[in-house]
């Protein structure tokens, strides 16, 4: 795993082996921020990572000069791991981690976030209530966007608030907006 662009481009970090995450691949997650980067500006913004699982995505943001973190995994192995990287990489004071349920963390949740990316196990069940719940309970700000990590086998194109899609493969991100009117 490395950070791909910005302050800390070319770190190397070696999540556990016993990891319960799939981290996005190194070509995904350079294609996922090149998008990114003529969507919006990253410098300052405020974001939450949705199944966190080992922060490649936090890292990723905070080395492009995201302001404000928060990351929402629930497996203790995950978080100890993203808190060792957060403090070799400076950004403890910026990185929030919430360890509990993303859904229900989303159904509690009060603050808007400038982009939110959710990058849930392929195989989850609900992963269409995600799209639903952003927008539900205004997790996203005025022309915030939201990316939604999935597998070709779901479409969200016919989406009110979809924006694009891209394909790597296996791994597929949808974007939504929240254009404001």
């Amino acid at each position: 795993m490395r950070i791909i662009g910005g302050t800390f481009s070319g770190r190397r970090f070696s999540p556990p082996t016993s990891t319960p995450a799939r981290p996005t691949t190194d070509i995904a997650k350079e294609g996922l921020f090149n998008i990114l980067q003529n969507m919006m500006d990253i410098e300052g913004a405020k974001t939450c990572d949705i199944f966190g699982g080992t922060g490649s995505i936090s890292y990723e943001l905070a080395s492009r000069g995201a302001a404000d973190l928060t990351l929402i995994e629930r497996d203790q192995g995950n978080i100890n791991f993203i808190k060792k990287t957060a403090k070799e990489l400076g950004i403890e004071d910026i990185l929030h981690i919430i360890r509990g349920d993303v859904f229900k963390f989303m159904k509690q949740s009060t603050d808007q976030y400038d982009f939110i990316f959710a990058g849930p196990p392929y195989a989850l069940q609900n992963i269409d209530d995600l799209p639903m719940l952003v927008f539900e309970k205004n997790m996203l700000a005025p022309n915030g966007i939201f990316v939604l990590e999935h597998t070709p086998r779901n479409d969200y194109q016919h989406h009110p608030h979809f924006k694009r899609m891209k394909n790597y493969g296996t791994t597929v991100f949808t974007f939504f907006t929240n254009a404001a009117e």
